[in-house]
Formats: C-alpha cells, sequence, structure tokens
C-alpha cells in the first residue's frame, strides 16, 4: 500500500507498549482505541494489528500488488475509493491500483483506517506504535511510503457493516475520580463545576483545557516526580488543568487532582479545538 498524502499527521498505532513504565516508555498506541479495535474486528484481524491513525483527514493510499480489504473508523471523514463514497465502518474491497482518500472531517479528530492483515513494518519494542513523545516506533507517514501488509488472518470478516456512533455534540461530559492530589486546590470541585475549552497545543501526550484558573493551596509547593497513567488530569502553576493521553510522559511533578475512567478517554482522543468539554464526578468509582 502505497502513500499519497498524509494530511496532518498520519501514525502507525497499534495497542503500545504496555508494562515498559519502569524502562521509562510510555504504553502509547491508538489514541482512541475503541475506533482502532472495531477497524481490526471488522477486517476479522487480531486487536493488536496495526492501523493508520489520521488526525483530521487528509490521507490517501493506493493499492499496490493485489486486492485489499480496508475499513475506516473514527470520526466520519468521508471515506472515498476512487472518488465514490463508502460507509464508515464497514469492509470495503480495494482492487489493486485504486486509492482510498479521507476528506476532512465535520466533528471528531481521529480516523482509523485498517487493512486485512494489518500493516507490517518492524516492530519496536514489541509494538508498531509511534509515541510522539519519545519518537519511539515507526516515523510519521510520508508521502511515497510504501507499507507492507500482512497475510490475510484465517476467519473470514463476519461484520459487514458496523453501527456508527452519533457525532460528540457540546459540551463534552467526561467522567472523572478524584486523584491522589485533589487536597492540593482550593476547591476541587471547580474542576466539575467548570465549563472547559479545548486549547490547540492539544495533542496525542495531552489535551489541555482552558477557562477559570484553579487555585493552588500553596502555589509555592513542590512535588517530587510521580507515575502518571493515560487520563490523569494534572493542574500546572498555572492553574489550567491538561488531562494526559496516549503518549503521556511515565512520570510528573505536578498535582493529579483527577483521573479520567478509561472507558472515557477514547472519547478524549475526537475533541477538537475550541470543543467544550464539561468533567464529573464519577459514581461508584474510587
Amino acid at each position: 500500500m502505497q502513500v499519497l498524502r498524509t494530511g496532518p499527521l498520519a501514525l502507525l498505532e497499534d495497542l503500545g507498549r504496555p508494562g515498559l513504565s519502569q524502562l521509562g516508555v510510555c504504553p502509547s498506541g491508538a489514541a482512541d482505541r475503541r475506533a482502532h479495535l472495531l477497524a481490526n474486528r471488522l477486517l476479522a484481524n487480531p486487536d493488536g494489528a496495526a492501523t493508520i491513525e489520521v488526525a483530521l483527514g487528509g490521507l490517501a493510499v493506493r493499492a499496490l500488488g493485489g486486492d485489499l480489504e480496508i475499513a475506516v473508523t473514527g470520526t466520519d471523514a468521508s471515506p472515498e475509493v476512487d472518488g465514490r463514497p463508502v460507509g464508515l465502518n464497514s469492509v470495503r474491497r480495494l482492487r489493486d491500483g485504486q486509492t482510498v482518500t479521507l476528506g476532512a472531517p465535520i466533528a471528531g479528530m481521529r480516523s482509523y483506517l485498517a487493512v486485512r492483515g494489518g500493516v507490517e513494518t518492524p516492530e519496536v519494542l514489541g509494538s508498531r506504535s509511534y509515541d510522539t513523545l519519545s519518537g519511539i516506533g515507526p516515523r510519521p507517514l510520508r508521502i511515497g511510503d510504501v507499507l507492507p501488509i500482512g497475510p490475510n488472518p484465517d476467519p473470514q470478516p463476519h461484520l459487514e457493516l458496523a453501527p456508527a456512533p452519533p457525532p460528540p455534540t457540546d459540551p463534552v461530559a467526561l467522567r472523572v475520580v478524584r486523584g491522589p492530589r485533589a487536597d492540593w486546590l482550593t476547591d476541587p470541585d471547580r474542576l466539575v463545576r467548570e465549563h472547559w475549552a479545548v486549547s490547540d497545543r492539544s495533542d496525542r501526550i495531552g489535551v489541555r483545557l482552558h477557562g477559570t484558573a484553579l487555585g493552588h493551596v500553596d502555589p509555592d509547593r513542590q512535588l517530587p516526580s510521580e507515575g502518571l497513567v493515560r487520563g490523569a488530569i494534572q493542574i500546572p502553576p498555572d492553574g489550567q488543568p491538561v488531562i494526559l493521553g496516549a503518549d503521556h510522559p511515565v512520570t510528573g511533578g505536578y498535582p493529579v487532582v483527577g483521573v479520567l475512567l478509561d472507558e472515557d478517554t477514547d472519547a478524549l482522543a475526537q475533541l477538537r479545538p475550541g470543543q467544550t468539554l464539561r468533567l464529573r464526578w464519577a459514581t461508584g468509582h474510587s
């Protein structure tokens, strides 16, 4: 499969490198794991097969040397094959020489293009994911790249079309549990009372929020670096929350005042700059 156009950013991602934090290696992997998994399951691929994660559309790739079966999931980037629309969350055949393109999505941030057999570039530390913080893994895709595709898995795809989730509407509500340093804030509950806007400085490392700054009990107090996880909400000295994403650092020195429920971090990956966000204390979780 040959890359003809990449859009703003196109990365190879799988389920990442869990279990290496003690070496300073972030798990990384697909930012929207739900969309990644759906793309692979539509094609009967293993869950960990590498897909192409496309930020804000613009990707174009051509089948080389044979037919391919593909699926596009995530935000609706109006996928087309040789200029003819194809369904989101569906299995389609890409004939040798045909081109699949993704346009600019109206809502949402990331689409996932999967190929039956998966993209089989060499693994780095057991994964084909690119970590934007450390640079570990296959580099971002470039025009002219030729991607090797693995052999078809034995099972045949058992789904032709999967239900498409509705696009997110503002304000997006995400559930959060109190973090270990919530008492470092003068009023921790303001985290869930505020309307937050997604900053244009957000990326796979973290989603930066903008709103009325949260106050620190002691602005001069220093915190030794502590372990971090995807979905952790840090409060830097400026009082503007940062929700850590797939490529987060493994340690950090800002207080973690809350942590998103893991199942809500996929929705976080689809937020675009300017969208409004509300956080809610999760009930029944600790």
